[in-house]
């Protein structure tokens, strides 16, 4: 008959919860969630209903108030047919208005090379504008040179 001695026992025992710790601690996130950096003019409580939705679905935002907001659209490479009330980064990405948090999360996912994702204007019942109405409207993707693209459409 085979009989496991208990130092034996002991030495398989940690084995196992050293291979489970190891495990774990592999399986968890090994970056933080994504930084948001949004330039908004000072008065806008729109933008900062945005930032909240943001915040609510995983992404950290840092706000900046500024009065020249039509400086900072130029520096991002904003087009004026794709502006809205603020402008944000997220990485190499640009994030123009109300874009919703699940479609930045796509594009991030997307390993995408770096674009504007906007949603122009200011429609009701996009995130930071829920009003009670709700206006149809898309978010576009741009890059320098093409022409701006359908990313999405609300409500879906």
């Amino acid at each position: 008959m085979f009989k496991i001695s208990s130092s034996k026992h002991a030495q398989r025992g940690v084995r196992q919860g050293l291979a489970t710790l190891v495990l774990g601690l592999v399986s968890l996130p090994l970056w933080a969630a994504p930084t948001v950096e949004m330039w908004k003019d000072p008065n806008c409580g729109c933008c900062t209903a945005w930032a909240e939705h943001m915040e609510e679905n995983g992404f950290e935002v840092i706000q900046h108030a500024t009065p020249k907001m039509n400086a900072v659209k130029r520096e991002q490479g904003v087009h004026p047919q794709l502006a809205s009330c603020h402008t944000a980064k997220v990485g190499d990405h640009v994030i123009e208005g109300h874009v919703p948090a699940s479609d930045v999360k796509r594009l991030l996912e997307s390993d995408a090379e770096p674009a504007v994702l906007a949603v122009p204007g200011m429609p009701h019942g996009s995130p930071g504008m829920e009003t009670g109405r709700v206006d149809e409207y898309s978010v576009y993707l741009w890059r320098e040179g093409e022409q701006p693209e359908v990313f999405s459409q609300y409500p879906q």
